[in-house]
């Protein structure tokens, strides 16, 4: 292989990784976006059980950032490994 492809195929990569880590947290944004207004919603409707959506809640937003710390972290071993 000749250098030039090397470069641009690290170069490639590096777009690669930086859009993927863009876009997973994006994806975090929205998601747990749309878990809070439809807990909003609930909790509008049915005040009586604040205390389990708020818990319900909490457990699928760690869950989206979860996977969203996930994705950065193999776009961050793409881009270093």
């Amino acid at each position: 292989m000749s250098m030039l492809s090397i470069l641009l195929a690290e170069a490639i990569a590096v777009m690669g990784a930086g859009i993927g880590a863009g876009i997973a947290a994006l994806g975090a944004g929205v998601g747990i976006g749309r878990i809070g207004g439809s807990a909003l919603e609930s909790i509008a409707r049915q005040p009586e059980s604040l205390g389990d959506i708020r818990a319900n809640m909490i457990v699928a937003a760690a869950l989206v950032e979860g996977a969203a710390f996930f994705a950065i972290v193999v776009c961050l071993l793409i881009l270093f490994i």
